[in-house]
């Protein structure tokens, strides 16, 4: 099964620079001076975070382990 992960942006605009978190990922938020800068970093950080995750994950693992897709 092949799906598409969406996520939730929580962006707020505050002075002159834009702001923004992934709701679904503590620790992945972001600032930028524009909107669509923004959505950018938020993305390249939101793919930064899951590898981590799941390398972090496939280590603390170590041997013999099986790796099964869950699908909500």
């Amino acid at each position: 099964m092949n799906t598409i992960n969406t996520f939730t942006a929580v962006i707020k605009e505050v002075d002159d620079w834009w702001v923004g978190w992934i709701e679904e990922i503590p620790g992945v938020n972001c600032q930028e001076k524009s909107h669509q800068e923004l959505i950018e970093s938020l993305k390249i950080t939101l793919k930064e975070a899951l590898e981590f995750n799941k390398q972090e994950a496939l280590n603390e693992a170590g041997y013999n382990y099986i790796e099964e897709k869950i699908a909500l």
